[in-house]
């Protein structure tokens, strides 16, 4: 499971969570039933915002479905989201995991070198690639849209140099994510709403193509692999100013939209769009500067959400640590539902085989592990990492929020390394 979308559980009140689980769920269902059980490894956040906007549109869209016992639910059945959004977030995932897959190929990284390994990693590219235009093209949607952004963004890599716009390199993306939001308009029978949500879509896939690129900048830059932001030139405070001004934009095309219900629509493509930007330039040591505070720098209001996310959702955790516990280098957990003790934390660490490891990672992502769990085990090489949320981020956005949530944890261990000053 992939994408810059990470939403921690303890972002989510309860019916958020649940409705968020319930499009994931969906997707991975329509990923099995149109393309094979292979193909649900494809399971993508960012694919995932495809279904949520057309279920938030019309309540005619927003059916469920009973699904069997589930391992990543702890074996128990659940009401799952159906219908053509999920089957449209489904393309959507399926041609993102191929063009990755081709990315890697037409690199060369890591085991993509090998021609063994190569030869099969390409054929699986085309099998899904030719899987994601049939699925679209059967919604109504053009499926070749969605295929031959593979070829214009390779066509637009290839003619980038210094000096290049960022967005020209950008644009075949951002196409193609415009598309795909536009057309969940069409799904939900409001056209309408198709101009605001694919200006809303290509913002978004702006703000994605350049995340991507920001984390891989050191190490593609280590390895010698091409990376837009070298190759244009481009700054990393030009990309922050870019991804910035992109979310600010994705929140006004969003207002411009009806929607029935947009709650977790705007947390996702708000809130936590807003998140994704901040950590992924926080690891870059450049702090926030846009249009938003960094967190712990005050409150924001996202319209459409019933007010902030941290105001609600804690009421089913049990247990208090007490304001008094003290805080040590590294996070714990935060709370029953991330399944803390599984898979254990080993010395010496123990990997897994492929399939094995991508069971291992579903798990972990569907128990918010990767965001609360402070170290992880990775689930193919068992190696310590650490959490993706930094500062208590997935907690709270103040000192005095984080110190009373701590009813969450039974023992504050989610409040660590926050800064706070609270005893």
């Amino acid at each position: 499971m992939f994408g810059i979308l990470r939403p921690c559980r303890h972002s989510l009140s309860e019916d958020l969570a649940r409705e968020w689980m319930s499009h994931m769920c969906g997707l991975c269902l329509a990923l099995r039933d149109d393309h094979g059980q292979a193909s649900r490894v494809a399971t993508n956040y960012d694919g995932l915002v495809v279904s949520v906007l057309t279920a938030a549109q019309s309540r005619d869209q927003a059916g469920t479905r009973v699904a069997g016992r589930c391992l990543l639910r702890g074996m128990r059945g659940a009401q799952v989201a159906d219908g053509s959004g999920a089957h449209l977030a489904a393309a959507v995932s399926l041609m993102l995991a191929s063009a990755k897959i081709s990315d890697h190929i037409e690199d060369g990284d890591g085991a993509y070198a090998r021609p063994g390994v190569r030869a099969v990693a390409g054929r699986v590219a085309a099998r899904w690639q030719n899987g994601a235009q049939r699925t679209g093209s059967g919604l109504g949607f053009e499926g070749r849209a969605l295929v031959s952004v593979v070829d214009r963004q390779r066509e637009a890599e290839l003619s980038a140099t210094e000096g290049t716009d960022i967005l020209t390199v950008t644009r075949p993306t951002e196409e193609a994510t415009g598309e795909a939001f536009a057309h969940t308009a069409a799904l939900a029978g409001i056209p309408r709403n198709a101009a605001p949500l694919q200006e809303a879509g290509r913002l978004f896939g702006r703000v994605a193509h350049l995340l991507d690129a920001v984390e891989d900048r050191a190490e593609d830059l280590a390895s010698g692999a091409w990376n837009p932001l070298t190759a244009t030139g481009t700054p990393v405070s030009r990309a922050r100013e870019l991804c910035d001004d992109a979310v600010l934009g994705v929140d006004l095309a969003l207002r411009e939209a009806v929607f029935t219900d947009d709650r977790l629509v705007r947390v996702l493509l708000v809130q936590e769009l807003h998140r994704a930007v901040e950590r992924t330039f926080a690891h870059g040591g450049h702090p926030g500067h846009g249009h938003y505070p960094p967190h712990g720098g005050g409150h924001v209001d996202y319209p459409g959400d019933g007010g902030h996310p941290h105001d609600a959702g804690h009421g089913d955790h049990s247990g208090h640590g007490g304001k008094g516990s003290k805080r040590s280098g590294k996070r714990g957990c935060c709370g029953g539902a991330c399944s803390c003790g599984t898979p254990e934390l080993q010395e010496p660490p123990r990997g897994r085989g492929i399939l094995t490891g991508c069971a291992t990672a579903l798990f972990m992502c569907c128990t918010c592990q990767y965001c609360c769990r402070d170290p992880h085990p990775g689930p193919w090489s068992g190696e310590p990492q650490d959490s993706w949320c930094d500062a208590c981020a997935c907690v709270a956005d103040t000192c005095s929020t984080c110190c009373d949530a701590c009813s969450c944890c039974g023992n504050c261990s989610c409040c660590e390394n926050c800064d706070c000053s609270c005893d």
